[in-house]
């Protein structure tokens, strides 16, 4: 039996880098939330309006930590104070080489407008300075629970 896909939507995958899937095994740093929540998890569900963001960094071993910390405090000082944030996870693969920023948005247009404000650039080029990052923009489209 032959099954269709159905077509995407405007969000559905917009990618840079990331042809193939990577499986990691990863430790989780805690959710910020822009409810100003100290912890927290993200939500993932279908059918959602929010915009995923999927950042996959590539990182000597010995940097991996630098690296999360650096993620963690972009979170907390910048992209938690950005209309339409809802939440960011960082993952730190066992491995030491990987580190992931799973964030949650309102729509891809804040995610735009934060990639605008001159504060962006400089940690970019922070984040350049130990890793080599690939982007994901992105919506769930199956969620399974035991």
């Amino acid at each position: 039996m032959s099954r269709t896909r159905p077509e995407p939507s405007r969000r559905a995958f917009v990618a840079t880098g990331l042809g193939a899937g990577v499986l990691l095994v990863a430790q989780a740093a805690p959710s910020h939330s822009q409810n100003r929540s100290s912890k927290m998890e993200a939500t993932i569900r279908t059918g959602s309006d929010v915009t995923t963001l999927v950042n996959v960094f590539t990182v000597e071993p010995d940097n991996q930590q630098k690296l999360v910390q650096l993620l963690k405090g972009g979170t907390e000082t910048f992209f938690s104070k950005q209309p339409g944030f809802i939440s960011s996870s960082v993952h730190a693969s066992k491995e030491g080489r990987r580190a992931i920023n799973y964030s949650q948005w309102a729509s891809a247009g804040d995610i735009e407008n934060f990639r605008k404000d001159p504060r962006f650039a400089p940690y970019i080029q922070s984040l350049a300075a130990l890793s080599k990052a690939e982007t994901i923009l992105c919506e769930v489209v199956e969620v399974n629970h035991a």
